[in-house]
């Protein structure tokens, strides 16, 4: 849970009014929420006395809450009176995913590329510079990855898929979903490097934590990316999809580093595609906060300087995809596509 403050758009009664809807109590919620947030890997607690809080407006629900009340109750944070609705979030039903009826027909697997497709298309964000057309692509192979699941691989030629975006944006969710959606190899910088950097730091010199000096910049930064993209490299050449997720803000703003990148996969027969996930700062201070971590300290003490060297209005010029994950929208579609599936496949 988040310490209370005024919220644009917030209004608790709605939450309460939805599970009245659904003939629920207090407690018989709070055993609901907690299933589906067992199911969904969100860390809750969801006794009677946090929804009450909740639905008084009391607290303001964290992000794990308010993920689990959208599956809960098949609904987009503004309808639950959360927050004000983003632009594409304006035109309800649609901003919530059709769950077809589960049956053992052949065609249950288009119906589940139907509501991959649909949750991608939401989270595009259309007001951003990309290449639509490789964007097309990209999300057509997401879903063409599942159907190769399900039958057979319709795609032969792999694609390396780079996710990336600012510290609590959402890029790690994102890029979980898509290799829980396509089984493409998923790769996370700090999952594969951050036991070494922080010994590396501390051998030098430095704080294990640090991820803003010079001496971190200029002298571990750059092996950190070099052991990614080396385990990347291992996957290119045995031309097996990956998707690698970092913050690469300095790589997809580098003209020449992309392209280096693309010709050495172009020339093992790989495809690359970049993914940028916006997000605005008041959420991603709300996921750093929530996720605690030692290695976000100098950020949350130094909030305001850091916040001056990020740009969450426009994306890097490299990118063939924006997903638009202002005020968690986009991880609340891709957790709904899931539940989805799971209700579709069983």
């Amino acid at each position: 849970m988040t310490t209370t403050k005024q919220r644009p758009g917030w209004r608790p009664e709605r939450l309460r009014e939805r599970r009245e809807a659904h003939g629920l109590s207090l407690e018989a919620a709070g055993d609901k929420l907690r299933q589906v947030a067992d199911r969904a890997n969100l860390r809750i607690a969801g006794n009677f006395q946090t929804i009450w809080s909740h639905e008084t407006g009391s607290v303001y629900p964290g992000p794990h809450y308010r993920r689990a009340y959208c599956l809960m109750y098949q609904s987009t944070e503004p309808e639950l009176g959360f927050r004000l609705p983003l632009p594409s979030e304006q035109e309800a039903p649609s901003a919530v995913l059709p769950v077809p009826t589960p049956t053992t027909n052949p065609a249950v697997t288009e119906e589940a590329a139907s509501a991959i497709s649909s949750g991608l298309d939401h989270v595009t964000d259309g007001t951003q510079d990309y290449d639509p057309a490789a964007g097309e692509v990209l999300k057509s192979r997401v879903v063409s990855a599942w159907r190769g699941r399900m039958l057979t691989d319709g795609v032969k030629r792999p694609v390396l898929v780079l996710v990336g975006g600012y510290a609590g944006s959402g890029k790690t969710e994102f890029a979980r979903f898509l290799g829980d959606v396509t089984g493409w190899a998923f790769l996370d910088k700090d999952s594969l490097t951050r036991r070494l950097v922080e010994r590396l730091l501390v051998s030098l010199g430095g704080d294990p934590h640090d991820r803003h000096s010079e001496l971190y910049l200029n002298e571990v930064r750059p092996l950190e990316y070099k052991c990614l993209m080396d385990t990347a490299n291992d996957n290119i050449d045995c031309g097996i999809s990956t998707i690698l997720t970092a913050p690469f803000i300095a790589e997809l703003n580098d003209e020449a580093w992309m392209s280096r990148l693309t010709n050495r996969c172009n020339a093992k027969g790989m495809d690359v595609a970049a993914i940028w996930v916006r997000c605005d700062v008041e959420s991603m201070r709300e996921y750093i906060e929530f996720r605690d971590a030692p290695r976000d300290a100098w950020k949350l003490a130094n909030w305001d300087e850091y916040i001056q060297g990020i740009d969450t209005e426009h994306a890097p010029p490299g990118v063939h995809l924006t997903i638009d994950n202002r005020q968690g929208a986009a991880i609340s579609i891709a957790d709904q596509t899931r539940e989805a599936l799971r209700k579709i496949l069983g």
